[in-house]
């Protein structure tokens, strides 16, 4: 999820759906749609402007070709384009 329209390359607009929060609160999605960043892509991101932040999803980001790996004080994201999986193996 998102609050920050300028980060999609493209969106479909939705009506009449909403998302509740923690709080119980309705908040409109506005639209779902794609986000590229340099090496990453995210499709189908809820497009929600009440936000406070950027909201995204370990299984989202495995299942958009991605490596993620966490460690106790790091979080590495990279694109599976971008590293072959012998690099992961190298000491």
């Amino acid at each position: 999820m998102s609050l920050d329209s300028l980060s999609f390359a493209s969106i479909s607009l939705s009506s009449s759906i909403y998302v509740m929060t923690a709080e119980g609160i309705l908040i409109p999605l506005i639209g779902v749609g794609s986000i590229i960043k340099l090496h990453l892509t995210l499709p189908n991101v809820y497009l929600i402007l009440k936000l406070i932040l950027n909201i995204a999803y370990i299984g989202q980001l495995c299942d958009s070709n991605n490596y993620l790996v966490i460690f106790s004080s790091l979080f590495l994201l990279c694109a599976r384009s971008t590293i072959s999986k012998a690099d992961w193996d190298k000491p």
